[in-house]
Formats: structure tokens, C-alpha cells, sequence
């Protein structure tokens, strides 16, 4: 039947066939809660830092801590992801401790210590949550497969986690922003702390089938990790998605970062203000994932790809200028749309072609340049902005996605060869059936 022909009912249907399968229906509904209080973190950490600190670079040094070790560490973590013997377990570890994190988080932000000491414990703490993400990301991504047994899914289930991420980032930040002004940073964080407790509840009554039991020695781990690179380096396709992942995270991302002064600076406003920014771009981004879990295959997503990134760029650079909050609202509803669309995209056509064996070490090599590249960028959209000031850092950086979007349409047409060449996979730049 033709999807755009398709009855409502039928159509939401095919959009939610990923939550048929209970393992990830409970995944699902665990995130769901915890996502919002992760939104809410990330909000009342950076209207905390700027407020204390009223520095742009100071935001960029804090979200370099938080990202820096993903970067540093990803890969490493991706070999102790295919060479686990119980995924499940390694990712409640990570749960547990990211909870510890945030209890930490609330306790630096109440306790009576100068601006300087509780900024200092903010970078502190980011650096843990870093090295926490650094493995919980790979370990997810593996781990996606084994709540979704049918490959025919997969796609449906990496756009839903994708609508759901960013459904948590328009509710948390606008949560966030009333709870700051009504009664500070603090409960935020606690808040967030106590929401884990959900998704370590989904996975522990998870029903899986017994992991296969892995026969001989594990191989070393620099042996493993070099055989991760070498198989992302000579698959073309893995090569340019990995490419344009890495610089869509250090000259896209360091937009979300330079928010607050978007926020308190340019149009005059407070943490509320800083919410509705942040919840128009995630409104925007639950846009395109309700959009990409409608989609039936991976045929003609290299030129969604294209698509996603020229409005991308062009709506960050008119965003550099605005002075008129609608307007601003109105271009983050774009610029949400087409970075998720594009990310989400790129996330799809690596999990759909990469082998099992080496899906940890690929998706851990995807995090070290979708999350791992962002603290580099942040740092420098930060100390850019404190020297040309931060309407010409964000047009610049937007100039720079657009170019480096115009690359990947350049290389398309080898890329989807390459595809369908090794693993016989729809054609991802046709048109989509």
C-alpha cells in the first residue's frame, strides 16, 4: 500500500511496529521518564554556570567536560560492548551510577560554596557523567538489536528512540525553566536523580533469551579496536556517515550550548526564556523523528540526508541574527528538524549495514564523533563567541554544516553503490517505495 495513501490508523500502526516487542516497549517507557529529568539537567546546568559566571566560554568549558570523555573513551568502550557477556547488566551499571552523578549535581549546587568552588565541582561532575555516557552509548546502541529481534523494525525503533529523546528535551527544559525560577536548580537535579529509577526498572524485568556463550579467548583489546577501524575506514559508506557526523557535532551542536546567552543576552530573558528556546529546537526534532518512524525502509534516506542538512544550515545562520523571539522559536522549530533528521538518519543507514560482530565498535566510533567531537566544538563556539561575538560564531558554524553537507551530496552517488554492493541493501539514495 502506499504510504501516503494509507489509512491514519493503519499508518500510526506501522510508526509504533518497534513497540510490539515487550523488551523495548518496557525500554521505552523507562526512558521516557528518565529522559525528562536528563532534559532537565542539562538545562539547569547551563543557566546555573552562565548565571554565576555570565561568560560564554565558561559554557563551553562545561560542556567540554561532559563530552570530552566520550571522545576519549568511546572506542575503548565499544570493544567492552562486543565483548560482553551480559549487555543488559553493563548498562544498569552505568544507570546506577549516572544516578549517583546527578544526587551529586544537587548536592554541589545547595551546598554554600563561592561561585568559583561550585563551578569547579559542575565541571567535576560532568567529567563522571562523560565517562559514564562513554558506555552507556555503545552499550544502548548494541543493545537495541536483542529488544528488537526483527531487522525489519530496527529502523522503526532507532526513529523512536529518537522522537522520544526529543520529545524529553521539549518537556524537561520547559519543566526546568519554571521549577529554576520558582524554586532553583536544586530540585532539578534531583528530580533527575530519582527518575532512573524507571528505566533500571525496565531493564530488570526484561524477558531476553540467553546471550550465546562466547568459545575461546577474547582477543586483545588494541587487536580488536584496530579491526573496528579498519572495517569503518574501507566500507565507504560507514567512512563518509562517520565523516559528516563528526563535523555536523563540532560546528552544529555548539548552537545548543550558546543558548543561554541567546536567552539572557541577546533577547533579554531568564530561565523561562532559555526553556522555550530549548523546547521549540526538541519540538522540532519529534517532528522528524515521528517523520523517519514512518518510514518503511532506509531507500532514499542519503538524499533525506541532503535535504535535512541545507535546512539545517540555513536556518542557524538567520537564527544568528534574529532579535524577535517568535522568530527565534521559529527557526529552532527548523533547526531541531533537520539536525535530528539528519543525525537520526546517519544513525540508521550505520546500525542497518554494519555486521553484528562490530556493531559495538562502529557505534562506539559513531559516539566519539557525534558526541565525542561536540565538547571540541563547544570549547571553540565558546571561545569564539567571547571574540567575535555569538551571532557571527553561530552563522559561521552554520556556513561550515552547509559545506560540509554539500561534501556528502558530492560523494552520494559512490556511497550508495558501496552500499548496495556489500550488503545488498535498498538503495539509500532512491526514492523511497
Amino acid at each position: 500500500m502506499d504510504p501516503v495513501r494509507m489509512p491514519l490508523p493503519t499508518k500510526l500502526k506501522s510508526s509504533l511496529r518497534a513497540l510490539t516487542h515487550r523488551n523495548y516497549r518496557l525500554f521505552f517507557t523507562g526512558q521516557a521518564i528518565s529522559l525528562i529529568g536528563t532534559w532537565m539537567t542539562r538545562l539547569a546546568s547551563s543557566w546555573l554556570v552562565y548565571r554565576l559566571t555570565n561568560d560564554p566560554l565558561m559554557l563551553g568549558i562545561v560542556s567540554f567536560a561532559s563530552l570530552v570523555p566520550a571522545f576519549l573513551l568511546a572506542p575503548f568502550a565499544g570493544v567492552l560492548v562486543d565483548q560482553s557477556r551480559n549487555l543488559r547488566r553493563l548498562i544498569m551499571w552505568t544507570q546506577l551510577f549516572a544516578m549517583v552523578q546527578s544526587f551529586g549535581l544537587a548536592a554541589a549546587s545547595a551546598a554554600p560554596f563561592s561561585p568559583h568552588v561550585i563551578v569547579m565541582l559542575l565541571i567535576a561532575l560532568n567529567v563522571v557523567q562523560g565517562t559514564i555516557n562513554a558506555f552507556a552509548m555503545p552499550a544502548r546502541q548494541a543493545f537495541l538489536p536483542r529488544m528488537i529481534p526483527d531487522p525489519r523494525n530496527l529502523a522503526n525503533g532507532i526513529a523512536l528512540n529518537s522522537t522520544l529523546f526529543n520529545s524529553a528535551r521539549l518537556i524537561g527544559p520547559a519543566i526546568a525553566g519554571v521549577l529554576i525560577s520558582l524554586v532553583g536548580e536544586t530540585w532539578c537535579f534531583l528530580i533527575d536523580a530519582v527518575s532512573f529509577i524507571a528505566v533500571l526498572w525496565a531493564l530488570w524485568v526484561m524477558i531476553l533469551p540467553t546471550e550465546p556463550r562466547r568459545v575461546g579467548r577474547r582477543p586483545p583489546m588494541l587487536r580488536s579496536l584496530a579491526e573496528g577501524f579498519r572495517y569503518a575506514y574501507d566500507f565507504e559508506p560507514i567512512r563518509a556517515v562517520l565523516i559528516l557526523v563528526a563535523v555536523l557535532s563540532f560546528m552544529g551542536m555548539p548552537y545548543t550550548v550558546l543558548l543561554p546567552v541567546y536567552a539572557k543576552t541577546i533577547l533579554r530573558g531568564g530561565a523561562d526564556t532559555l526553556g522555550l528556546l530549548t523546547s521549540a529546537a526538541g519540538l522540532g526534532a519529534v517532528v522528524a523523528a515521528l517523520r523517519l518512524a514512518g518510514r518503511e525502509s532506509i531507500a532514499g534516506i542519503g538524499k533525506l540526508i541532503v535535504v535535512a542538512g541545507v535546512l539545517f544550515a540555513g536556518s542557524l545562520i538567520a537564527f544568528a541574527y534574529s532579535r524577535y523571539l517568535p522568530l527565534s522559536l521559529a527557526l529552532l522549530l527548523v533547526i531541531g528538524f533537520g539536525m535530528l533528521s539528519q543525525s537520526t538518519s546517519c544513525n540508521t543507514i550505520l546500525q542497518t549495514l554494519v555486521e553484528p560482530d562490530k556493531r559495538g565498535r562502529v557505534m562506539s566510533l559513531y559516539s566519539s564523533a557525534f558526541v565525542g567531537m561536540a565538547p571540541f566544538g563547544s570549547l571553540f563556539s565558546g571561545y569564539l563567541a567571547r571574540i567575535i561575538g555569538t551571532p557571527d560564531t553561530l552563522a559561521l558554524c552554520g556556513a561550515c554544516c552547509g559545506l560540509s553537507t554539500a561534501f556528502f551530496a558530492w560523494k552520494l552517488p559512490r556511497v550508495r553503490l558501496a552500499a548496495a554492493a556489500r550488503r545488498g541493501e535498498p538503495d539509500i539514495g532512491s526514492v523511497e517505495p
